[in-house]
């Protein structure tokens, strides 16, 4: 009998466990591998690891695409442009290069190592990096968002006719490392070197300055990347070592509230991390990941923040820290938030009172139809 109430015991702790306490989620789904030469003809080889969480991978899969039959100018390409979330690869570049030249065609090196497909509508960088398939366009989009990211004036280069897309990158002098005539645009009297994003041997690919016979003189539209994004509800992490795992939890101060009332949302992340952003996504039923809040990491990795929602839903909340360069990021457990409608309170608490007025009212009926007895004689 003793041995059986024990073991009640442990599986009841076990069930508390499971059911209520927050669940960490370690490292990214998603890892990329790159190589990179120190120099177009260096012999020093560095191994770049990209981690993208799967929080911020759904995030610009959810967004806005264009696609046919919708016709998208070139002043839309822009916006496939995300300088701030691929800025961690290029902080890993520049530990490698001292020169912008080195730092472009490094960049090259990248884009060039990720397989040939064609596709439609456009895709964000993070998209493509995690789907690890693309075609000229989303080549050029990584491309510039690295390049931007680290510093660079870039432009996205389009040529209609042949229907193609690379990038333009100017430089403070002419590229040295150009094995053929250098091609270039001028653009507010600046020349834009070509940057070739397509091709598959990233050793002995196109170099900054290079172009095909058939791009040799075509005409190419300009395409200025003013409306680039200028930030995301997270980064990529990179570095040119192994990154470490890390984790994160994410738990509710009730999975149950009433409409017009408030939620915390609070977690931890390790290792510590203080000062970090850990990013809070929400969907519900009816809709897709949409970013909800961004947080500060305190300084004992905990992070929390008070949320209201708007309207009366079954939500799905989780928290995403993006990583450094000596961690992947992680995704925290999803949670679900449930909200009661005040009318429907209204209704219950009308219910009950309406159930204790019957109960009184019968009460009461019967006392006043309830027969006397009758008194006892003695004799």
């Amino acid at each position: 009998m003793r041995s059986l109430r024990f073991a009640v015991i442990i599986a009841s702790t076990v069930l508390f466990f499971v059911l209520f306490m927050p669940l960490p989620c370690f490292a990214a789904d998603y890892q990329r591998t790159y190589w990179v030469l120190d120099h177009p003809d260096g012999s020093n080889r560095y191994q770049l690891t990209v981690s993208v969480t799967s929080a911020l991978y759904d995030y610009y899969r959810n967004l806005e695409h264009n696609a046919p039959p919708y016709y998208i100018t070139l002043d839309e390409f822009a916006q496939y442009v995300t300088p701030y979330a691929l800025k961690p690869i290029a902080n890993s570049l520049w530990s490698i290069y001292d020169d912008e030249e080195d730092f472009a065609n490094g960049v090259l090196m990248i884009v060039h190592q990720i397989p040939y497909e064609a596709s439609a509508p456009q895709k964000y960088p993070v998209e493509t990096i995690v789907e690890n398939v693309g075609d000229c366009d989303l080549f050029s989009f990584i491309a510039a968002s690295i390049m931007m990211a680290g510093g660079l004036d870039v432009v996205l280069l389009y040529y209609e006719a042949q229907i193609h897309m690379n990038v333009g990158v100017n430089l403070p002098n002419e590229p040295r490392d150009a094995r053929s005539s250098i091609s270039y645009y001028n653009y507010n009297s600046k020349p834009y070197y070509v940057a070739e994003t397509t091709g598959g041997n990233w050793e002995d690919g196109w170099r900054v300055g290079e172009s095909s016979d058939q791009l040799q003189g075509a005409s190419a539209g300009i395409i200025t990347l003013e409306g680039a994004e200028q930030v995301s509800p997270g980064q990529v992490s990179s570095s040119l070592n192994a990154l470490t795992s890390s984790s994160i939890t994410l738990t509710l101060s009730s999975t149950l509230i009433i409409e017009g009332t408030t939620v915390t949302i609070s977690g931890s992340v390790s290792p510590v991390h203080p000062g970090n952003v850990v990013t809070i996504y929400v969907k519900s039923d009816d809709s897709s990941w949409t970013l909800l809040k961004t947080v500060l990491i305190d300084s004992y990795g905990r992070y929390s923040c008070v949320w209201s929602p708007s309207f009366e839903n079954t939500y799905y909340i989780r928290s995403s820290w993006s990583g450094d360069a000596d961690h992947a990021g992680a995704d925290s457990n999803t949670q679900t938030l449930r909200i009661i409608p005040q009318s429907l309170i209204l209704i219950v608490i009308v219910s009950i009172a309406l159930v204790c007025t019957a109960v009184i009212l019968v009460f009461a009926l019967k006392r006043m139809t309830a027969q006397p007895e009758s008194p006892v004689v003695s004799q």
